[in-house]
């Protein structure tokens, strides 16, 4: 089916481990399986050079494989990171984090995101990591219903674990960002939750902590309705997703355009306090003071961070997810840790 695509015996072996290569697309167009691979493989080279450096810290311990919905799919799997010492003690006032894995909406896992996850625990957090469907599997609402089915899991579960049983945080990266970002809006606004179709899980998000989020949907919105047949050369800022969207976000837009407008969920919907983490040369930077200037200028809280490299420097998209070892990905992850922590 793709023999333009090249995937060499390693790759086949190595990928798996975080994402879906094929398995999915034998029975999506051709056009679009094409692009969905090409771009996985694309993001996997990318991840591959730094899974030397991944590891858990001492003193993590690592629940893996939770099944929360009950089919076997490993697209309904959760992972638990725990610092030994809540476990050891029996806590039931370990701050949450649930983590919400990036990849464009059509590749990873959240074993995409282990590195950054238990690092985030050694900062004193059990940390809840989820995968969801993939799209084309899904699309942008099923992703969404994955999601909210994890934290209802979470919700109905928390008390078989040494964790704080009230008000949680949420962290996700470029489209796990996303994904973040509405679930907030959802499970802070009845009446957003309702539009949008999304049901409210019962868990008291107390803030959200947003790294490298693509936030401003309204372009893709614009392309509903239309064929998919995108160029890599022609697309808006993540070009898989420009090819997706016909597909992606039809029920979305059908459910009201206005729920991917930020200024009008900025104003509608009760934010929590919001933690936003760029840099100068994150290909989608623009997005996060998007959303920044949205929630300033409705009157909520937003700490934002954005890192200005040097010279000769690089950090990227993503840098404390998929580089957790840099001292500015360390310091990230302290300052996360500050957010939360003076919300409790």
């Amino acid at each position: 089916m793709f023999e333009k695509v090249l995937i060499t015996d390693e790759e086949r072996q190595m990928f798996p481990k975080w994402t879906v290569l094929d398995e999915d697309l034998a029975d999506v167009d051709p056009v679009l399986a094409e692009q969905v691979l090409e771009s996985r493989l694309e993001f996997s080279r990318g991840d591959i050079s730094r899974t030397d450096y991944w590891h858990d810290p001492e003193g993590i311990d690592v629940i893996a494989d939770i099944q929360y919905v009950d089919d076997g799919t490993r697209a309904h799997r959760l992972d638990l990171y725990l610092p030994h010492d809540s476990v050891v003690r029996g806590s039931k006032t370990t701050p949450v984090y649930i983590d919400i894995h990036g990849g464009g909406f059509v590749y990873g896992y959240k074993d995409l995101n282990r590195n950054f996850c238990t690092n985030l625990a050694k900062q004193g957090f059990a940390v809840f990591s989820i995968s969801y469907r993939p799209a084309p599997e899904t699309d942008f609402l099923g992703q969404l219903e994955d999601t909210a089915a994890a934290f209802r899991w979470i919700r109905e579960h928390r008390d078989d674990y040494p964790v704080a049983q009230d008000q949680m945080f949420l962290t996700g990266n470029s489209a796990g960002g996303t994904l973040a970002l509405y679930m907030t809006a959802v499970e802070r606004s009845s009446e957003f939750a309702e539009k949008i179709g999304i049901g409210q899980s019962g868990l008291s998000v107390a803030g959200s902590a947003l790294i490298s989020p693509l936030t401003d949907l309204t372009s893709y919105l614009a392309l509903c309705g239309f064929d998919a047949k995108c160029e890599f050369g022609d697309a808006r800022l993540v070009p898989i997703i420009d090819c997706i969207a016909p597909m992606f976000f039809t029920r979305l837009f059908d459910r009201g355009a206005e729920l991917a407008d930020l200024k009008t969920m900025a104003e509608e919907v009760d934010f929590p306090s919001v933690f936003i983490n760029t840099s100068s040369d994150d290909f989608i930077h623009v997005e996060s003071l998007k959303l920044a200037t949205a929630l300033v200028a409705a009157g909520r809280d937003v700490e934002l961070h954005d890192w200005h490299t040097d010279k000769g420097q690089t950090l990227g998209h993503v840098f404390p997810v998929c580089m957790s070892w840099l001292d500015e990905s360390q310091k990230v992850l302290r300052l996360m840790r500050d957010f939360a922590y003076a919300k409790l």
